[in-house]
């Protein structure tokens, strides 16, 4: 599945033009390696997110969506200096 269309299913993001964007402006990296938009992601994947004073880092459970589960397995969130 493609980065913005996961960062959106998933509501990590709300929208997938803003997924594109962050992912467009080299906020996004998946297993430490900077992340186009239509990068794919696997199941396993450590997907690091620079939002705004935050840095979340999340890995990839499952690639379909289902009712009152999370896609994603929360590793780290935490706040920049």
């Amino acid at each position: 599945m493609r980065l913005d269309k996961y960062l959106k299913v998933s509501r990590i993001i709300k929208r997938r033009t803003v997924a594109k964007e962050a992912a467009t402006k080299e906020k996004v990296m998946i297993n430490q390696k900077l992340a186009k938009p239509s990068s794919e992601v696997k199941i396993g994947d450590l997907l690091t997110l620079h939002l705004g004073l935050k840095i979340i880092t999340v890995k990839v459970v499952t690639l379909e969506p289902k009712k009152d589960q999370f896609m994603y397995e929360l590793i780290s969130e935490e706040k920049r200096p």
